[in-house]
């Protein structure tokens, strides 16, 4: 027990009141993880000083076996997680329990309600399982001693908005987590019920998770002798050290529930161990769901490093690349140093190779899941998808790999639903047909109902939809998938090549030389607004579009620049005319006046259709008014 002295109150951060009253208030679905949260938090403290002890020995001199231990007290409605781990300082424990230290919790907790509130998986979205003690205890006690010192404060609290701050003894380093029950939760009291929370949560543990033997059995009349003896309740062997056949699907899902604080189980996983001029061991999972800060390309990331199985640092990034960020997962090398430092991690030869390994590992994996669980695989893309694109531009080694696990949506089934892999669309081609068709916009709505679709669905000619942001400028990294160039619908002079018989290549000649009088008169009515105009084999029901010159940034692009922040030049776009449209020869019949009036107006639809914006709508609808009225 701890004596305190001279207590100091505290308020809670404003996110932590929010997320404890959404914990002692709602009703959670599986109460006991709170103590494999609790256990796991034990198990870091532990990892963090035996990693600490490798330049500094007499942290561990007068403890050197490691241990966490869950007693009771039935009268005082009392379970204690105790460890001798790194233990915290006053500072520490304001810290790390008074506040969430992460960016972005605020506004994810403003937009909860309903069900979410009840969901257990809300604590696991910050990975700050301590709090999850307050689902069945109505205070809780933290005394702590960190390594190296001789001083011990309490951190105690109700889970009300204020904590309590105050000087305490403990026998040596390490760290107490007392959770006084509330009487509706006495249940948790009972030695089989908390041993068998240990072993289905915490066995993969590797630090031996403790408590008293059961009483020996005492003669008829007598009371049995209360035991003082501790054993290991659980395995104490690090997982990714077993056989994988010697792991259930249950161990493997827990462990990453345990290095992730996820409480939704993982998609799929794999687990490998490489022998020869390398030895080591990874595990790497692919989650079902995205974190709210996924976008967040400075959030912590990569996974965890252990070095012949000493555990070396949490979020080892310099082992997997941003874009694959969501994998979480151990590596565990026999070919680093122990005293391995994130400055060796940058520079070593053998960080790179293990980098390239478990990019491989990763993408292999996906690509299994997307080939043998399809309807898994489109859960995940909905989920991370858009992340996984930004691979094309940042890792040229893994392009095709890559390129390979896209998904598109498609004039196919003119859905939304992005199902469409390049290698189903090249399977479908036209045996004509020599290059991969795709169109960008802003979004669904605007890419299905281009006009510059229209000669495309009359051939019945398939193209890839992309809506999403990110589309334009990860394309702009992928010239070619499986030696079939893609070619953007929007950009350049269309060329249709073999798809186009005889027949149509002199219709189109005669008409481009027929309409060259009209093609002079919309360059003189459209002026600087456009980069050229020509005659156009794209549309058949519609009278005109814009296109990106060859060579230039799309329209897409440019916006997407613009909205990034970035100055943009002007680009100008080429104007194409369908000359049999009937409000094309309605304009072609008008004096000069009226004539530029009717030019602007085919331009400004063209651009609506576009980009969905203009940049003088008012002059639009002045013109538009006009001749309709006429």
């Amino acid at each position: 027990m701890s004596e305190t002295v001279g207590a100091e109150k505290h308020s809670f951060q404003t996110e932590v009141k929010q997320l404890l009253h959404l914990m002692v208030h709602s009703l959670y679905s599986n109460k006991e993880i709170f103590l494999r949260e609790l256990i796991s938090n034990a198990a870091d403290a532990v990892d963090k000083l035996r990693f600490k002890s490798l330049d500094n020995a007499d942290l561990i001199a007068n403890d050197p076996d490691f241990r966490i231990r869950v007693t009771t007290d039935e009268k005082a409605g009392t379970i204690t997680i105790s460890d001798n781990g790194i233990g915290m300082t006053r500072d520490d424990l304001i810290a790390n329990l008074g506040t969430i230290a992460k960016s972005g919790t605020a506004e994810f907790l403003s937009q909860l309600s309903g069900d979410q509130k009840k969901d257990s998986s809300l604590i696991g979205q910050f990975g700050v399982g301590f709090y999850s003690g307050f689902i069945v205890a109505d205070k809780m006690s933290v005394i702590s001693q960190a390594a190296g010192t001789d001083e011990a404060f309490e951190w105690s609290s109700a889970g009300e908005g204020e904590f309590e701050i105050s000087e305490a003894s403990r026998s040596g380093r390490g760290t107490d987590v007392v959770l006084h029950l509330k009487e509706s939760e006495k249940e948790f009291l009972g030695d089989w019920r908390l041993r068998s929370i240990i072993s289905k949560y915490s066995d993969h543990i590797s630090v031996p998770v403790e408590m008293l033997k059961p009483a020996q059995p005492a003669e008829e009349g007598e009371e049995p002798e209360p035991s003082t003896e501790f054993e290991a309740v659980n395995k104490a062997t690090a997982l990714w050290t077993r056989g994988k056949s010697d792991i259930s699907d249950d161990e493997y899902q827990e462990f990453y529930k345990h290095i992730s604080h996820d409480f939704a189980e993982p998609m799929c996983w794999a687990h490998n161990k490489v022998e020869g001029k390398q030895e080591y061991t990874s595990l790497l999972y692919i989650p079902k769901n995205a974190p709210y800060d996924l976008w967040n390309r400075e959030r912590a990331r990569g996974v965890k490093l252990y070095v012949q199985r000493v555990f070396i640092m949490d979020d080892a990034e310099q082992f997997l690349p941003i874009y694959l960020r969501f994998v979480r997962g151990v590596l565990d090398s026999n070919d680093l140093p122990l005293n391995v430092s994130r400055e060796i991690l940058q520079d070593s030869s053998v960080t790179q190779s293990l980098k390239n390994a478990c990019v491989k590992r990763v993408l292999t994996l996906l690509e299994k899941q997307a080939k043998n669980s399809p309807e898994d695989y489109q859960h995940f893309w909905s989920q991370f998808g858009n992340v996984l694109k930004e691979g094309l531009g940042e890792d040229f080694a893994n392009k095709d790999a890559i390129a390979g696990l896209l998904r598109f949506a498609s004039t196919e089934n003119d859905t939304d639903k992005q199902t469409v892999s390049l290698s189903d669309y090249i399977g479908r081609m036209k045996d004509s047909q020599d290059k991969i068709y795709y169109i960008a916009a802003e979004s669904f709505a605007t890419a299905k109902n281009s006009p510059h679709l229209e000669v495309f669905r009359k051939k019945g000619i398939e193209v890839l939809l992309m809506f999403d942001r990110i589309d334009e400028w990860a394309l702009s990294h992928l010239s070619e998938f499986d030696g079939k160039k893609l070619v953007s619908i929007t950009q350049g002079d269309l060329d249709l090549g073999d798809l186009e018989d005889e027949a149509e290549k002199q219709e189109r000649e005669k008409a481009e030389k027929e309409s060259q009088p009209l093609v002079e008169r919309f360059k003189e009515a459209l002026g600087e607004q456009v980069k050229d105009v020509k005659v156009t084999h794209r549309l058949t029901d519609s009278p005109a579009c814009v296109v990106s010159p060859e060579g230039d940034m799309s329209a897409q692009m440019a916006r997407l620049m613009a909205a990034a922040g970035q100055e943009m030049p002007e680009i100008k776009p080429v104007f194409e005319f369908n000359p049999e449209h009937p409000l094309v020869k309605r304009a072609s019949e008008q004096q000069e006046a009226d004539f530029s009036e009717w030019a602007l107006l085919l331009f400004d639809q063209a651009m609506l259709a576009e980009s969905g914006s203009l940049k003088d709508p008012g002059s639009f609808t002045r013109r538009l008014n006009k001749l309709l009225l006429k």
